[in-house]
């Protein structure tokens, strides 16, 4: 016994945290996603090495020597 005041403690935690929202602040937010963005234009430098080290290639394909 005693287990319910312990139970009715988190419960209301729970419900606190459930309901709980902070004040969004709105300019940082912009900043964040406002800052930097990557030119899609420059050259990957890994995108040479991309096919050479294919996940999904299991190396007994077609044009393997393993026949």
């Amino acid at each position: 016994m005693g287990r319910g005041r312990q139970k009715a403690k988190a419960t209301r935690q729970a419900r606190d945290m459930k309901y709980f929202s902070p004040a969004t602040d709105l300019a940082a937010l912009e900043r964040e996603l406002s800052a930097n963005k990557p030119n899609k234009d420059e050259h990957d430098e890994y995108s040479e090495h991309a096919e050479k080290y294919d996940p999904y290639e299991d190396g007994f394909g077609e044009d393997s020597s393993h026949s």
